[in-house]
């Protein structure tokens, strides 16, 4: 009988760190950004094409992650889980699905993930920043480059 509740416990044992590891599995795949084959840029040039007017730079992250890191200068908030969010872009854009749209998130995964998204939905020249505001292996991100950021985080669109 004891020999039957250790072999129990054995399989309980494995089948919980299989569970673990697939779990991190699982997470590591999530923060591994799709191949976008567009456009891309640093935080820096982002941040000077943005204030220049020459780039829409957007952030899509969360309302809460504009509160915690404030939004790049020069980038409008509009938040990728928005069920509008591509007619909220091309309000942004003034209808112009050729206008130059960066994107940005925390560390470029969402970003490529959405910057295939909207190029498939007609955009024509969406440009992705892989930094992303914390950084990634593209680079630093705008928060640690030093690039000023606004707190004032009413989403746009």
């Amino acid at each position: 009988m004891a020999d039957k509740a250790n072999r129990t416990r054995r399989w309980v044992l494995l089948g919980g760190g299989a569970a673990i590891v697939a779990g991190f599995a699982v997470r590591e795949y999530r923060l591994i950004p799709q191949d976008y084959a567009g456009d891309r840029l640093s935080v820096q040039d982002a941040h000077q094409q943005a204030v220049s007017g020459d780039v829409l730079l957007v952030d899509i992250r969360t309302p809460r992650e504009w509160q915690t890191t404030g939004v790049g200068q020069g980038a409008h908030p509009l938040d990728m889980r928005r069920d509008d969010f591509e007619q909220a872009l091309a309000q942004l854009t003034g209808g112009d699905r050729n206008a130059p749209v960066a994107l940005i998130c925390a560390r470029g995964v969402r970003s490529a993930r959405l910057s295939n998204r909207l190029t498939e939905a007609g955009f024509t020249n969406i440009i992705d920043v892989p930094e992303g505001m914390l950084g990634s292996a593209a680079g630093p991100g705008w928060v640690r480059a030093g690039l000023p950021v606004e707190h004032n985080t009413g989403e746009t669109g």
